[in-house]
């Protein structure tokens, strides 16, 4: 039986789609005899209790600038479907945050991936942390001294916002760097957040590794190469992706989150991988699925709507 599928995203109509990980989503679903229905998030109206959003029924078709065929406008009450994707883009800010509360009020009823309450506890950045052993030296902070010092137990540091995405905002400084002191200020000036230090990984210039995980379980990996003299690797600034295997490394660092992640119930995530060490948990709005699909055919969606059918059938 086909699910009826609300789309919680950013606007459907303006995405790239060659490498939108939702609208690889939408298309399986799609293929597999479910309906879609879209919205943004401020379209989100809780009244009474409820939770209803308004947007659009859509069809997909993976034809660039002609990908969407939208019905009417209508008001739809989110209770009535049968799972919610929330993925709209990062800043995970007060915005994002309050959507997880307006979510709360329809899930587990309605299956909302990933889990609002845990989306909203498991901030990409912060999350990591709770895994010991897994990480580079990593300090989060507002308080300069604490930098300064961490900067000099470990030289070179990698300077980034606590709820950035897609590699804005990311900086190295070298230990002898001056311009520290005018980049905490630009931090400040942007929010009131505190900041991410972490020992430079030289392993980077090889290679940023996403792995993508479907309730727990790794599905595959590729290798994003940051451009030459660079450190950022995301696809966003300009990484290049290529095929990759999964270490023996990369099958332990899962092993060790997997569990928590299927317990939490964050069943697509995607992890970010330097050298052994693991740099982040991405909860909010995983990408990689096209990449990964490009260059080793498998499809990471397709894994997760099976996983996402499984549990509607027991529902």
């Amino acid at each position: 039986m086909g699910l009826k599928v609300a789309v919680q995203m950013d606007p459907l109509e303006h995405i790239r789609i060659a490498g939108d990980t939702t609208f690889l989503m939408m298309l399986s679903a799609q293929e597999r005899g479910h309906s879609l229905f879209v919205y943004t998030p401020e379209r989100l109206v809780l009244e009474g209790g409820k939770l209803f959003a308004r947007g659009r029924p859509v069809t997909v078709q993976d034809v660039e600038g002609d990908h969407t065929k939208f019905g009417d406008w209508e008001l739809k009450d989110l209770s009535e479907m049968d799972v919610v994707l929330l993925r709209q883009d990062p800043p995970f800010d007060m915005a994002y945050i309050t959507s997880t509360h307006f979510l709360d009020a329809i899930h587990p009823k309605t299956l909302v991936v990933n889990n609002p309450t845990e989306v909203r506890n498991a901030p990409e950045k912060v999350f990591v942390t709770t895994f010991e052993g897994v990480q580079p030296p990593t300090l989060i902070t507002s308080d300069v001294e604490a930098i300064y010092d961490f900067r000099a137990r470990h030289g070179d540091i990698v300077l980034k916002p606590l709820y950035g995405g897609g590699g804005s905002g990311v900086a190295r400084l070298l230990a002898d760097d001056p311009n520290l002191d005018a980049l905490l200020d630009l931090h400040r000036m942007i929010g009131r957040e505190p900041v991410i230090a972490q020992k430079f990984i030289p392993a980077v210039v090889k290679g940023d590794k996403r792995i993508l995980l479907v309730d727990g379980e790794p599905v595959g990996a590729v290798n994003r190469v940051p451009n030459a003299g660079q450190i950022r690797s995301n696809l966003a600034v300009g990484g290049r992706a290529e095929a990759v295997e999964l270490t023996a490394r990369d099958k332990e660092l899962c092993a060790i989150i997997g569990p928590e992640l299927k317990r939490r119930g964050l069943l697509f995530v995607g992890i970010d991988v330097i050298g052994d060490y693991l740099t982040e948990i991405n909860v909010t709005s995983p990408t990689g699925a096209r990449a990964l699909k490009r260059f080793t055919g498998v499809d990471a969606t397709e894994v997760m709507w099976e996983r996402i059918e499984a549990i509607r059938a027991k529902a």
